[in-house]
Formats: C-alpha cells, structure tokens, sequence
C-alpha cells in the first residue's frame, strides 16, 4: 500500500497522513508525545530511535515529514542528528522539532544554526509542541473543506 495514500477510518474519517518520527531515550516520554500527538487523528507516528546513530539510519529509510528531536540521548545527541540532516539534501523537506529538557539560549541557537525549524522547552512547551504538529499536518493536508 502506498503509504503517501490516505485510507478511511471506521467512521469515514481520513486517516492521518502527516508522518512523525520521535527521537527519544525515554520510553514514558515517548508514550506520552505519541498518545499527545494520535490523539487529533492528523498524526501517525512511523517509527522512533534511542540514539542519533539509529535516528540517522532510519529517517534515511523510514518516510517522515517531521522529526522531533530530544538533545540527550542514550548514545550520541541531537546536535549530532542535525548536523547529519542538515547535510542530507534528500531530507531538507523534514521539519525538525528539538523538544528538550535543556532549553538554554545557547542551545536554542545552536540548533537554530543546525537547521532546526523549531525548538521547544519539554518542562514549559511540551503542549505547544504538539500544537505546532496538529498545525503543520492541517496545513499539509491542504484547506479544510468545511
């Protein structure tokens, strides 16, 4: 099935085409941002890594139209992911969302130097965060026909 194709949910509702890939080490946290993000219907979340070496492998295999990205990792940073995607012209379309626990100035612009497109304090935006997704899959989506 081509995974670009939108197919009915029971109901007649449109299931979401908007691809998320989480780059997370926590596991609770990843349950939270997936259940967070699936929650509206605009989102499916196509897969997740632990470290920047398996985020890397897989975003170059695995179909997203975003990635969020936390800073510390079990292995490797997201500085290092970044860094890696903004190098990769075949992924320039990915947004790239850094969520993280370590929202300093100097982080902030760091990422924004990598290509990061937005950048989100995990204690005091995590809510925001998941709004900018919804937002992003409404738009990709094309004009609400209502």
């Amino acid at each position: 099935m081509d995974s670009n194709l939108q197919t009915a949910h029971p109901g007649g509702q449109a299931a979401p085409s908007y691809r998320v890939f989480l780059v997370e080490d926590s596991s609770a946290i990843r349950e939270t941002l997936a259940t967070s993000l699936e929650s509206a219907g605009l989102v499916k979340i196509v897969g997740f890594a632990e470290t920047a070496d398996d985020a890397w492998r897989a975003v170059q295999r695995q179909p997203a139209d975003a990635v969020i990205i936390d800073l510390h990792l079990r292995s490797g940073t997201g500085f290092d992911l970044l860094n890696r995607l903004k190098g990769a012209p075949a992924l320039s379309g990915l947004k790239k969302l850094v969520l993280t626990n370590f929202a300093t100035p100097a982080f902030r612009q760091r990422c924004a130097s990598l290509g990061a497109d937005y950048f989100f304090d995990k204690s005091l935006e995590f809510d925001r965060a998941i709004d900018v997704l919804d937002d992003l899959a409404r738009h990709a989506s094309g004009p609400d026909p209502s």
